[in-house]
């Protein structure tokens, strides 16, 4: 699988400019076979067998083109230069805040940079470290004595750490339960999120993130693994249970979520039972 970046040049203006960039080349993808996913706006596919797929993920005016086969990236590029003023910038490195490194197993998936970043954005850089991103039970309630801190700056983090989840699944616990007080935060909740914070420098020297094994390394196995688990009146407040589940595709993990279930269950097997609703409506969505 061979993924390659390429940049279109487009001239910004008007208010109306990105919407008619968007309405051309949304138009140019379908004329040239590919069908526009219905879950993601953005990807674009198409299929010339069941072996072989060219995917083209799209964001504003850049690209990103994965295929098994070189030979469908090269036609469909030359297609690209035939109607718009590109750049090729070859394999793909780095793109919105992720990085990609290719080694003999296969490709990692990271936010390495845009860590260190958001780390320095919030004065954490040089903070003490922490070996486990959350507490149990630390934080899943308003308490009316604590002093509120700033909603800008607090929600500022929460975004920040919302899109390292991304290729850090193992910070979606701490920053779903901080997720829940962005309306009034406290200052336990400022100390959760800063303790994530602190998880991530400690582990920043470690290289995690996602890898997407080679055939080689997987055999050519692809079996779909799911894990899945509720936690029956997790939430203090309103007695919410809250789910979590995880999928992997071979030895790379394609899908992961962290969230609050929307009522309340009353018993631990109907908050079982609206997890594996939740799973379905997630993957058939």
């Amino acid at each position: 699988m061979k993924s390659l970046q390429v940049g279109v040049v487009t001239k910004y203006g008007l208010k109306q400019a990105p919407r008619a960039w968007n309405k051309r080349i949304d138009a140019f993808l379908k004329q040239i076979g590919f069908l526009k996913c219905t879950s993601e706006h953005g990807v674009y596919v198409k299929c010339k067998n069941k072996a072989e797929s060219l995917i083209v993920c799209l964001y504003v005016d850049d690209l990103l083109i994965t295929c098994s086969n070189s030979d469908q990236i090269a036609t469909f590029k030359q297609q690209m230069k035939s109607g718009f003023e590109m750049t090729d910038l070859g394999e793909s490195a780095y793109f919105l805040g992720i990085e990609f490194k290719r080694t003999k197993l296969g490709i990692v998936m990271h936010q390495s940079k845009y860590i260190t970043d958001v780390l320095k954005r919030f004065h954490m850089a040089d903070c003490n470290i922490s070996h486990t991103p959350a507490e149990a039970n630390s934080v899943n309630s308003q308490i009316e004595e604590e002093k509120p801190v700033d909603k800008t700056l607090f929600r500022q983090m929460i975004g920040t750490l919302r899109y390292i989840c991304n290729t850090r699944p193992d910070i979606a616990y701490g920053v779903g339960v901080a997720s829940r007080f962005m309306e009034n935060p406290l200052q336990s909740h400022l100390v959760a999120v800063k303790r994530v914070l602190r998880y991530l420098r400690g582990t920043l020297g470690l290289g995690l993130g996602i890898m997407f094994p080679s055939k080689q390394n997987i055999n050519c196995k692809l079996d779909l693994l799911g894990f899945s688990d509720a936690y029956w009146c997790g939430d203090k407040s309103d007695r919410k249970s809250t789910t979590g589940y995880l999928f992997k595709l071979g030895e790379a993990p394609i899908s992961w979520c962290y969230k609050k279930q929307d009522v309340v269950a009353l018993s631990s097997c109907e908050s079982e039972y609206m997890l594996l609703l939740c799973v379905n409506d997630k993957q058939l969505g």
